[in-house]
């Protein structure tokens, strides 16, 4: 079991559904295009990591997939903040992108104190 692996691609899937009903009922595709390109980023960078040639490689990975989760964050508050859908349906998505945010720059705190060793 690998807690970052297994929620970052839960994410993606919840990203995937979210994205798909933003652009079928309210025809919003900008805004959900880029949550949907960084949104699945973080889990494909995450299991990238996975099989990484070394562990500067996986730190790199890492700090990656943080800097999407960052940027998933922002596009989630931008789309809930302009109306394009309301916070209650924005909330799981953001509560579930903070954890995955924690546990990534935990992650790479980690990997980069190792690298400094």
């Amino acid at each position: 079991m690998n807690p970052i692996r297994d929620k970052s691609y839960a994410f993606a899937l919840h990203i995937v559904v979210f994205c798909k009903k933003l652009q079928q009922g309210q025809k919003e595709y900008v805004l959900s295009k880029q949550l949907l390109r960084s949104g699945t980023s973080v889990g494909a960078n995450v299991e990238e990591a996975q099989k990484a040639q070394s562990k500067r490689d996986f730190a790199s990975k890492c700090a990656i997939a943080l800097k999407e989760a960052y940027e998933s964050r922002f596009w989630l508050r931008l789309i809930c903040d302009s109306g394009c859908s309301s916070r209650s349906e924005t909330a799981p998505l953001s509560k579930d992108i903070e954890e995955i945010i924690r546990l990534l720059a935990a992650i790479v705190k980690s990997a980069n104190k190792n690298l400094s060793l």
